[in-house]
């Protein structure tokens, strides 16, 4: 993926400056520059079998990281684009053994290395989906008091080997998750909120804070248990979950994993339909009996036959079986790739994507962008010749002075109100973290559908706001947030109003 116009100029810096370091610092740059061009970097975290590797394979578009807890399921596994499926076993030396994906196109359960001497699983596989996302499945996290394991600790801090001098902060800038996913199941716990404080402690700078961590509400439909519909308690649920996490996530996305995972990889075959409409056409009484409990679906006689569904139950599981069926009584003409985009809507993954895309594509380049100067900063406060160290500061300074780099002051002070270490009103909380989260002026002035004139307008009123505010009652902290919230906004108008006078 080509970098943004952001972390182009961060690379372009990288390459200028770097010809002209000495020693170890040269490499470390190089490094920076390496990682910029690279896509997002979105780790999966969450408690054992709460369906983290059910969202990978989701988000992947294939069914590739197994879901039964198993040797691979407790090692990260990092997943990104490759012109060829390919899996790597990297040692913590370095060196790596290939192995071919099992005969169902999974990782294979065992990998063929003590597990003592693993780093991580490199799996490279040639899914769309991952051209502009690679995508980190981390070892569940199971005890009372959960703490990052040990295997996503040394992912997260030393990717690959790294000169054993450079200090952890500066190892962790320069290869952590840039963004994190938290899964959870039923209501969060103390300790999930611990695991998450955990994750982000050794994360990147621009992850360690809500804006870049997202809540997975996973497996929903256990909410109102067999075939009832989940959603008018789920809903309201993982609002509630957001307003108590919202000091760590930026929002709780629920969802039925398993719907996602089948929908989404093409799991549900043209037989498993027909198995599904042959149900539909079952008395009421006959279809109400099987889908009372999984044991009478799977064991009850019935004339679809009991290896169909327990295939069934294993894509769908009683929601999303009583959902299909439903939907078929209701209209037996049902094409079979209308019921799959039912239940892939019904899933709850639709919204999952556009609040991916939302919160973290959609800024991918000013989250690598920052990410990649705090290296260069830590990299620069350690460098050993004094003549690196002053060629590093002076050109980070030349690009901070940019104004396109104004984005990245705002997504820091987004992070200092987002965390609770500045305190605004909720309504300026609100439009400082839209202002910070995304380029789409309607979204950020609560206009959709403004005429560019009204929307400049909007924009240049906002920071007069922000100023009034900054001059007038605030406290020290709370002026310093206000007055870079103020030149957002200002520098909002102007693009808007450029964009308006070149059409």
């Amino acid at each position: 993926m080509a970098p943004g116009p952001l972390s182009a100029r961060v690379a372009d810096l990288c390459q200028e400056v770097g010809h002209r370091l000495g020693g170890p610092t040269q490499g470390q740059v190089f490094d920076v520059r390496r990682r910029l061009s690279e896509p997002l970097r979105v780790a999966i975290a969450g408690r054992l079998k709460s369906g983290k590797s059910t969202l990978v394979n989701a988000l992947i578009g294939r069914r590739v990281a197994p879901t039964e807890v198993g040797e691979c399921t407790r090692i990260v596994t990092q997943f990104r684009y490759g012109t060829a499926d390919r899996v790597d076993v990297v040692r913590r030396d370095g060196s790596r053994v290939s192995l071919p994906l099992d005969e169902s196109g999974m990782i294979p359960q065992r990998l063929g290395v003590p597990r003592s001497e693993i780093s991580y699983v490199d799996v490279a596989l040639t899914s769309d989906h991952l051209r502009d996302l690679m995508v980190v499945d981390t070892p569940g996290l199971s005890s009372a008091n959960s703490v990052v394991s040990a295997g996503a600790r040394r992912f997260l801090f030393n990717e690959a080997p790294i000169d054993e001098d450079i200090d952890d902060d500066s190892v962790g800038a320069l290869s952590g998750a840039e963004a994190i996913v938290y899964v959870f199941t039923q209501s969060v716990r103390a300790d999930d909120v611990a695991a998450l404080e955990a994750f982000r402690s050794i994360s990147a700078r621009l992850s360690s804070n809500p804006i870049n961590s997202l809540g997975l509400f996973n497996k929903v439909d256990k909410l109102a248990g067999g075939t009832a519909d989940p959603w008018p308690v789920a809903g309201p649920l993982a609002a509630d979950q957001a307003a108590v996490l919202r000091r760590v996530v930026s929002d709780v996305v629920p969802i039925v994993g398993l719907l996602a995972e089948t929908t989404e990889a093409g799991r549900l075959t043209a037989a498993d339909c027909e198995a599904l409409r042959s149900l539909a056409r079952l008395p009421d009484g006959e279809r109400t009996v099987l889908l009372a409990s999984v044991d009478l679906f799977a064991g009850r006689e019935c004339p679809v036959a009991r290896e169909s569904r327990e295939r069934l139950l294993r894509l769908l599981d009683l929601y999303g079986i009583g959902f299909a069926i439903a939907h078929l009584v209701a209209n037996p003409q049902l094409a079979t790739s209308e019921l799959i985009r039912l239940l892939h809507s019904v899933s709850g993954f639709p919204r999952l994507r556009d609040t991916l895309t939302h919160a973290f594509r959609w800024r991918s380049d000013a989250i690598k962008a920052g990410w990649a100067l705090s290296g260069l900063e830590k990299i620069a406060s350690h460098a050993p010749r004094p003549q690196d160290r002053e060629l590093l500061r002076d050109a980070i300074e030349r690009v901070l002075q940019q104004p396109d780099y104004h984005r990245l002051r705002l997504l820091e002070v987004a992070q200092l109100v987002t965390t609770g270490a500045v305190d605004l009103p909720d309504q300026m909380e609100g439009e400082l973290t839209r202002l910070a989260l995304s380029n789409d002026p309607g979204f950020i002035l609560n206009l959709p559908a403004a005429a560019p004139e009204q929307l400049s307008r909007a924009a240049l009123e906002a920071a007069t706001r922000w100023r009034a505010y900054a001059v007038a009652g605030a406290s020290p902290a709370q002026s310093r947030v206000a007055l870079v919230a103020h030149r957002g906004f200002f520098l909002l108008s102007q693009r808007v109003r450029g964009q308006a006078t070149f059409r």
